[in-house]
């Protein structure tokens, strides 16, 4: 077997996402990768992350595959559970490459499962497009095999500190007189959306008054919320992943309490505004991709196109987390196809490349990795929906400030 051309053995762990039954040869597959959360804590987004990147499998075996040389190929990937854990997590990846001799990767969920397979993935210099590891430290390795189509997680939440000091008058404040409450996860991902809140803070002169890291199981941030009722902070801003998110909504209405703005992290992927409507009403929302955006691209259209086409095969609204993942499986195709070789090296640097509009939006890689073309964006939950309103040039309403009282 090509060590760049593989089919799977086994077609329950290796899934032709287009469905198709024509009977294909070695050289008509390429084979790509994937350890992801199919159980443990992440299983949920694990569950997105496999959904955006079949979708996108799918859409391009669909419309012919990749051509190579005037020759189609198919795509299709082959997964393993990682148990939402990094040990079980290395070994999957070890096991892909040394084993299924798989020479192209998908990242896993998360960035503390990134983190851990990062180093083989770079040792066995095999290309890994990721989708769900935005922790800034991913970045900072010189690792050339690495690269990351989302925003970094230090700029999830700028965007509410920004939008809290450009609205302080609507409190009766400059922005320095704004004061923060922070509580997030203690996870490489959380602690980032932590540094980059408190140095945005600083930079307009807020004060933190309440920075708390939420409990391990993100079941209970009751202490953090007494604080808040007593020192009346004008923000909160919150990242525990889906579980601190539900956890967040759940019980500052419980609490009663009351904040001028409320910001959170993975709002659409806990579904907060489906399943915590009252609760969830006016917060703001943290997300890399809304199907509302105007990104539009040759593989699926527009972002609502995507985004109606999601829903429609897999029955519930698309979550940022499933279309960056989609978009990760399609920068591979771009690169293979622009690459005119299934040579692992030669289909890195046409990664490095990359220059391709998308309805996620503009992707273009830094020398790190990182997509330098995408913004974040801030949502607001408006009766049941989110609303786009930052940055201005992407809104499609006006934030709501200060939060009616419950």
């Amino acid at each position: 077997m090509s060590p760049s051309r593989c089919l799977s053995a086994c077609l329950g762990l290796a899934l032709l996402a287009s469905g198709a039954d024509v009977a294909l040869g070695a050289d008509d597959v390429i084979t790509l990768g994937a350890a992801i959360s199919l159980t443990g804590k992440y299983a949920l987004n694990g569950t997105n992350t496999k959904n955006g990147y079949e979708l996108t499998v799918r859409q391009i075996n669909d419309k012919g595959g990749v051509d190579i040389g005037g020759k189609p190929y198919k795509l299709e990937i082959r997964y393993y559970d990682d148990e939402s854990t990094p040990a079980r997590g290395t070994e999957l990846v070890e096991r892909l490459i040394q084993q299924d001799e798989i020479k192209y990767i998908l990242g896993p969920y998360s960035s503390g499962l990134t983190k851990a397979i990062m180093p083989i993935v770079e040792r066995h210099k095999v290309p890994m497009v990721e989708a769900n590891g935005a922790a800034r430290e991913l970045f900072t390795k010189g690792y050339r095999y690495i690269f990351a189509v989302l925003s970094t997680s230090d700029q999830y939440l700028t965007p509410a500190i920004e939008l809290a000091a450009q609205n302080a008058d609507k409190l009766g404040k400059t922005p320095q007189e704004l004061t923060l409450a922070i509580a997030t996860e203690n996870d490489p991902f959380a602690q980032d959306v932590r540094a980059g809140v408190l140095a945005d803070a600083e930079r307009h002169g807020i004060n933190c008054v309440i920075d708390d890291q939420l409990p391990p199981e993100l079941n209970n941030m009751s202490v953090t919320l007494t604080k808040v009722k007593a020192l009346k902070p004008d923000s909160l801003v919150v990242s525990g992943h889906e579980t601190g998110a539900l956890t967040a909504a759940t019980q500052i209405e419980a609490l009663r309490v009351d904040v001028p703005m409320i910001a959170l992290t993975h709002c659409d992927s806990a579904q907060l505004a489906k399943k915590l409507p009252k609760a969830a009403e006016y917060m703001f929302c943290a997300e890399q991709w809304n199907r509302l955006l105007s990104y539009e691209g040759k593989l699926f259209g527009k972002a609502a196109d995507f985004a109606a086409l999601f829903e429609k095969v897999y029955g519930y609204e698309a979550p940022y987390q499933a279309a960056q993942s989609a978009a990760a499986v399609y920068v591979f195709a771009d690169a293979f196809a622009r690459a005119q070789s299934l040579d692992p090296e030669k289909v890195r640097d046409a990664i490095a490349a990359t220059d391709l509009p998308t309805f996620y939006g503009p992707i273009k890689f830094d020398a790190s990795g990182k997509n330098i073309a995408k913004p974040m964006i801030l949502t607001q939950i408006v009766d049941g929906e989110y609303v786009v309103v930052y940055p201005e040039e992407w809104a499609t309403g006006k934030p709501v400030i200060p939060r009616p009282r419950h």
